[in-house]
C-alpha cells in the first residue's frame, strides 16, 4: 500500500507595516489536519481488503501522545528485554508463526467450542486440510485461521482440533466482516485473549516483500491487567496494579531509534512499528512479536530484530481517535493549534507547513473565531483534502506601543461527518510571548 499523498497547509500571519514603532506580537496558526489512515486503499489478502482504510488496525500511531502511564508500562513488560519474532520457517521440525489459508467455494463444516457462550456459532469454511499453528501434532495454541475470499469473512479458531467426522472442535472461535467496523460484544474473547482479530496483526512475507507494512503489528506480554482499552474487547488477568498494561495496548517504536544498520527486511518490519505500532493482544512470552508462518522466510535475517530492546518503545494513547466504543472506526481527523515560539515584526511573515492524510473524498470546511476581534481573511474557507489554504491575521491598533491584550483564537474543521475543534490563547502587542495549547 503506497503512502498517502502529503501536501502543506500553510497559514501565514501579517503584522502591519506602517506601525513601525511598536512591537507586533501575533499568533501564527499551526492547524494540523491529521487523518491519521491512508487514502489509498488497506492492506490486501486473496482480494479481500483487511478491513476499511480507516480501522484502527490500519492507522498511523506515530503522532499520538505517549501514555501518561507508559514508563510503567514498558518497565512491566520489561525494558531490558528484546524483541523475539514468533514466526518464521521451522523450529525443531515444527512450523514457526501462525499460519493462514484463503479459500472460495469451501462447504462449511460444524464446529463447536469449550467457551460457546463467546464464540461464534459455526458452521465454519474450514478445509479438511486447514494449516494449524504448530502443526497437526502441536500442543500450543493450535490456531486456525481461514480467510473466505468469496464473502471477505474471516473466521478464526483457537486450540481448534480436526474431529473424524469432518467437523471441528475449539476452544472459542469468531467471525469477521473484513468490510466493516463493527467490534465483538464487550466482554467477549475471540480466537485471541483480547477478543480481537489475529490475521490483521501478523507480519506477513509478501507485505514485508513489496515493502510496507501498513497496519499495527500484534504481540504479547507475560504479565497484563484485568483491564481492556479500545479497541479490545476481553481481558485474560488476575492482576490490577496500573503498572500492568492493559490489553489492547498500543505501542510504538520511539521515532528516533536507529534502525538503518539493520537488513532491508527488518527495516520494513521496524518502519511499521514506528508508523502503525504493535497491539498487546495476548498473554504470552515478552515482546513476542506475530508473523504468518512462511518457508521463504530468512530466520537468520528476522533474528535482527531480537536486538531491539523494549526500551526503543513507548506506549501511545489512541483514545483521540475513538469515534464509537463500539467500532474500530477511528475519527476522521484531528486538529490542533500551535502559537509561534517567538514574536512577529512588523511587517513580517510567517508561514509554517503543516502535512496531513487524508482518508475521506470531499472536504474540510474551516472557520475561525477571534475575540476580541481581529482582522483576517481565510482563502479557501472550504479546503479539499490534503489541501491549501492561507489564514491571515492583522493588527488593527494604531498609535503608540500597547500593553499586550490577550486573543482567544478558536479553529473549527468539519468534514466527512467529523468536528474539530481547537482553540488557543495568543498575546497580541508589547511583548514576546509563547502561549501553546493543544487539544484533540
Amino acid at each position: 500500500m503506497q503512502e498517502a499523498t502529503q501536501k502543506e497547509v500553510r497559514y501565514v500571519l501579517c503584522g502591519n507595516p506602517k506601525f513601525s514603532r511598536r512591537i507586533f506580537a501575533a499568533a501564527v496558526i499551526w492547524l494540523v489536519l491529521t487523518l491519521p489512515v491512508s487514502a489509498q486503499s488497506p492492506p490486501q489478502i486473496a482480494g479481500c481488503a483487511v478491513f476499511p482504510a480507516n480501522n484502527i488496525w490500519n492507522t498511523p500511531v506515530d503522532r499520538l501522545p505517549v501514555d501518561a502511564n507508559s514508563a510503567a508500562y514498558i518497565n512491566t513488560i520489561s525494558a531490558d528485554g528484546f524483541l523475539h519474532p514468533d514466526f518464521g520457517t521451522e523450529w525443531n521440525g515444527s512450523p514457526i508463526g501462525i499460519p493462514y489459508v484463503a479459500v472460495s467455494g469451501v462447504q462449511p463444516v460444524p464446529v463447536t467450542f469449550d467457551y460457546a457462550s463467546e464464540s461464534d456459532p459455526g458452521p465454519y469454511p474450514i478445509p479438511p486440510d486447514a494449516p494449524i499453528e504448530g502443526g497437526a501434532n502441536s500442543d500450543g495454541d493450535r490456531h486456525v485461521l481461514v480467510l473466505d475470499a468469496d464473502s471477505c469473512t474471516l473466521y478464526e479458531l483457537f486450540y481448534a482440533f480436526p474431529q473424524g467426522d469432518g467437523s471441528w472442535h475449539a476452544g472459542s472461535g469468531a467471525k469477521f466482516d473484513l468490510n466493516d467496523n463493527a467490534l465483538r460484544p464487550d466482554g467477549w474473547t475471540s480466537a485471541d485473549a483480547a477478543g480481537l482479530p489475529i490475521l490483521p496483526g501478523l507480519v506477513r512475507y509478501d507485505e514485508v516483500q513489496a515493502g510496507e507494512i501498513a497496519h499495527a503489528i500484534r504481540f504479547t506480554a507475560a504479565r497484563t491487567r484485568s483491564d481492556h482499552v479500545w479497541h479490545a474487547r476481553h481481558d485474560a488477568s488476575s492482576l490490577t496494579g496500573s503498572q500492568y498494561p492493559p490489553m489492547g495496548q498500543r505501542f510504538r517504536l520511539k521515532a528516533d531509534y536507529d534502525i538503518s544498520g539493520f537488513s532491508p527486511d527488518v527495516q520494513v518490519i521496524l518502519r511499521a512499528m514506528k508508523k502503525y505500532g504493535i497491539i498487546l493482544a495476548d498473554n504470552g512470552s515478552n515482546w513476542y512479536i506475530s508473523g504468518a508462518h512462511d518457508s521463504r522466510w530468512d530466520d537468520a535475517v528476522l533474528g535482527e530484530l531480537k536486538s531491539v530492546p523494549g526500551s526503543a518503545f513507548e506506549a501511545v494513547d489512541v483514545s483521540s481517535l475513538m469515534v464509537d466504543a463500539n467500532s474500530a472506526a477511528v475519527a476522521g481527523f484531528t486538529l490542533r493549534i500551535e502559537p509561534p515560539a517567538r514574536a512577529i515584526m512588523p511587517g513580517e511573515q510567517t508561514g509554517f507547513a503543516v502535512q496531513s492524510d487524508g482518508i475521506f473524498s470531499g472536504s474540510i470546511t474551516l472557520t475561525v473565531a477571534i475575540t476580541p476581534a481581529l482582522n483576517y481573511t481565510l482563502q479557501p474557507a472550504n479546503t479539499p483534502i490534503p489541501a491549501t489554504a492561507t489564514l491571515t491575521i492583522t493588527d488593527t491598533h494604531s498609535g503608540a506601543v500597547l500593553p499586550g491584550i490577550i486573543h482567544t483564537i478558536t479553529v473549527t474543521a468539519t468534514g466527512g461527518g467529523y468536528t474539530r475543534t481547537a482553540t488557543a490563547q495568543v498575546l497580541v502587542g508589547g511583548w514576546r510571548v509563547y502561549l501553546p495549547l493543544i487539544l484533540r
